[in-house]
């Protein structure tokens, strides 16, 4: 089985309070992008890849591993390499939650990043999700959505909207979702991704002073797109910004060019604009 998890922008980020668990309590509008999207393949142990050939043309080296039990192999490939272990990949993690609850056969995974890493757009959660969603399938685990996004919260705050992909509407840590009408079909969204600028979560919190905005999120996405510019806020870009001044820059060139709303998306450093089509 194979498919393309695609990326996520944040529209409106506000950081709400520090909760006792130590998370931040949150409110966003998860939308899904699909401009940006890895390449994710699954298969039983005993299945041949369609895309473990390609990936030995496209790239110098693969990183691969196994895990201690023998039961996964996983093999990753991105043309800025690998720095972290496959094994803790989300993908990996995916297999190994719904391995402690169901007799699950041996898998292999072959994973080829194209989405950013440390950009804010959610690539990683995107590719821990669908993971779920394809060994469920695959082995015939009778999981709704509910289910499937109830292990994808254990995974991550943001992995629970890629269960749904559609415009969601996230508070808690970003796992509490309810379904939000949005209209951009009269927009084009543009996603840029700045070169060498990776942003890191706890960079992003560092400085971060949670408050409660005059106008509620709801309130503010309820409104005409051309007030957003005003009133459309991410809590994270002031810490971001101080961080990477050229992200700034970034913004202002969207605007410039003619965008009726830019932001940061989530916590950096990948930025959009809404574009009238």
């Amino acid at each position: 089985m194979i498919v393309h998890p695609n990326v996520k922008i944040n529209l409106g980020l506000n950081v709400l309070s520090r909760r006792p668990d130590g998370f931040h309590e949150l409110e966003t509008l998860f939308v899904p992008y699909p401009g940006l999207a890895d390449t994710l393949e699954i298969v039983t142990g005993d299945d041949w890849s369609r895309t473990l050939a390609g990936l030995r043309e496209r790239y110098s080296s693969l990183v691969q591993a196994v895990s201690p039990d023998g039961k996964l192999m996983i093999t990753i490939a991105r043309a800025e390499g690998v720095d972290w272990n496959p094994l803790e990949d989300l993908t990996a993690r995916a297999y190994g939650l719904l391995g402690a609850d169901f007799d699950l056969p041996p898998m292999k995974i072959f994973l080829e990043k194209k989405a950013p890493v440390g950009a804010g757009l959610g690539g990683g959660s995107a590719d821990g999700a669908f993971a779920l969603r394809m060994v469920a399938e695959i082995v015939g685990l009778d999981l709704d959505d509910a289910a499937l996004a109830s292990y994808a919260g254990r995974l991550g705050s943001d992995c629970p909207f890629f269960i749904y992909n559609k415009p969601m509407f996230g508070s808690g840590r970003g796992e509490i979702l309810e379904p939000f009408g949005l209209d951009l079909s009269a927009y084009r969204l543009e996603v840029v991704v700045p070169p060498d600028i990776a942003v890191r979560t706890a960079e992003a919190y560092r400085g971060i002073v949670p408050h409660r905005p005059e106008k509620a999120l709801r309130e503010v996405l309820r409104q005409d797109i051309a007030t957003w510019k005003e009133d459309l806020v991410n809590d994270f870009e002031a810490t971001v910004f101080a961080a990477h001044p050229a992200l700034a820059g970034y913004k202002r060139d969207l605007y410039d060019r003619g965008a009726v709303y830019a932001a940061m998306s989530g916590s950096g450093s990948a930025l959009f604009g809404l574009f009238r089509q």
